[in-house]
């Protein structure tokens, strides 16, 4: 008998058993198809009472035909037998119309998973909306009675999601797996003669008994947004910047762009052809972790059914290997790197130090908490983004800051990385400590 984990799989797996068949009998050399079903809630409250209650369901497939190297797509969200005819004749008659690519096609079968391990992913919280609303309102109400400059509130959100993916394809390669994914949030405004401030935290997780409490969760948005009254602007001046390991993630989101196939082979990169050359300091190691059970960015293959390998991206500072699908594999002459559809659990190897021991190190600079703008150029490199945090004097914070703009060139920002905290960010896919590095411009505003 199957267990109740097993039944959605065995569900998705014949109905994308029956939209392969009906590509073949269509003609189609390969295809492949994926079908996704999700469920959750999400409940938010605001300013002690509730505000909205969503239920969301969805379900949708996917399907890719070949034809001597001729691409067709088509997906439906209705799984009826008449809709998923039409969905393979759709995808067939568009493939007979493209351009043959000899770069397209799927991965290679030898590197299709032998193995599905179980990566602890599926953890359903039996929560219903009213136990959800009143964990949002202990959370607000956490935030909202920490100190009484907390003076408004922009709501707290609680949410369980669960979903069922299954990718298979002509080779023979048939996966799945279950996943879940809730959180609790929550944000607040702090005021004093001075004006007004905003910040919240959030916790996520793959089961809910690893969420954070909502009284920490509301007792840390309260504390942050309480920190940064009274907030200065600064002159423009030349010193090291620290990167909470919150914002860090994204200097890291940054170089996985710069690395990724499309990139390389369009050549429009900072790092082209950068591979098995130094563009990190001695000694510096990212690499990806997705056999990790519980974490976020767990996969057991990638989107073309091939194995998710445990790799150095970077090791001693020096460019591993790229981020590759294998379309981009083959543009480059290269092998995929298991990376249809992202990274798995970038891994950036943390230092010695704390984030108060990095402050200490750093001595005077800026400790930055939040960015905003969009004005990065994976390119060119050229990085500029406002931003908020606190000026550090003897490695002491001194004093909030906004209005501010901090700019650099990517490359010499990865270069000039001092060192990379202990307080590793785990709530996302790339897992980083706070980031020091040794000079940024600061602007005033």
């Amino acid at each position: 008998m199957q267990s109740p984990e097993q039944a959605p799989q065995a569900r998705l797996k014949h109905l994308l058993d029956e939209v392969l068949k009906d590509a073949a009998t269509h003609g189609a050399d390969a295809a492949e198809a994926v079908v996704h079903e999700s469920a959750g809630l999400s409940v938010s409250a605001r300013m002690g009472a509730l505000e909205t209650i969503e239920h969301t369901r969805d379900k949708s497939l996917g399907l890719t035909v070949y034809f001597d190297h001729c691409k067709g797509s088509a997906s439906t969200t209705d799984f009826n037998e008449a809709a998923l005819r039409e969905t393979v004749a759709s995808a067939c008659s568009m493939a007979r119309y493209t351009t043959e690519d000899p770069c397209a096609g799927l991965a290679d079968a030898e590197l299709m998973a032998k193995e599905i391990p179980d990566l602890d992913l599926y953890h359903p919280w039996d929560l219903d909306a009213e136990e959800a609303t009143q964990i949002a309102l202990d959370t607000e109400d956490a935030a909202r009675s920490a100190d009484n400059r907390i003076s408004n509130s922009e709501g707290a959100t609680v949410a369980r999601h669960s979903g069922c993916n299954f990718y298979g394809n002509s080779h023979g390669f048939r996966g799945g797996w279950q996943g879940t994914r809730h959180s609790i949030s929550v944000a607040v405004i702090a005021a004093d003669d001075d004006g007004m401030q905003r910040d919240g935290w959030y916790s996520i997780a793959r089961a809910a008994d690893e969420l954070e409490s909502p009284t920490h969760i509301g007792t840390k948005a309260a504390q942050q947004a309480l920190a940064r009254l009274g907030s200065r602007k600064l002159e423009t001046c030349s010193v090291p910047v620290l990167y909470s390991a919150e914002v860090a993630t994204g200097l890291f989101w940054h170089f996985i762009q710069a690395i990724s196939g499309a990139s390389q082979y369009r050549q429009a990169s900072f790092l082209l052809d950068q591979l098995d050359r130094p563009v990190f300091p001695a000694g510096f190691r990212i690499h990806e972790q997705p056999h990790l059970h519980r974490a976020l960015g767990s996969a057991p293959f990638d989107g073309e059914g091939v194995r998710t390998p445990v790799r150095d991206v970077v090791n001693d500072g020096i460019l591993r290997g790229y981020v590759l699908d294998s379309y981009a594999a083959r543009k480059l002459n290269m092998k995929t790197t298991g990376n249809a559809g992202g990274v798995h659990n970038l891994t950036v190897e943390a230092g010695t130090h704390d984030l108060p021991e990095l402050l200490r190190e750093m001595g005077t600079g800026l400790l930055v908490t939040e960015l905003m703008g969009m004005g990065v150029n994976t390119v060119t490199g050229d990085y500029s983004r406002g931003a908020a945090g606190y000026w550090v004097e003897n490695g002491e914070l001194c004093y909030p800051v906004q209005e501010i703009t901090i700019a650099g060139k990517l490359q010499d920002m990865f270069m000039g990385i001092r060192e990379v905290g202990t307080d590793t960010e785990l709530r996302g896919n790339i897992r980083t400590g706070s980031v020091l590095i040794d000079r940024m411009t600061v602007a005033g505003g």
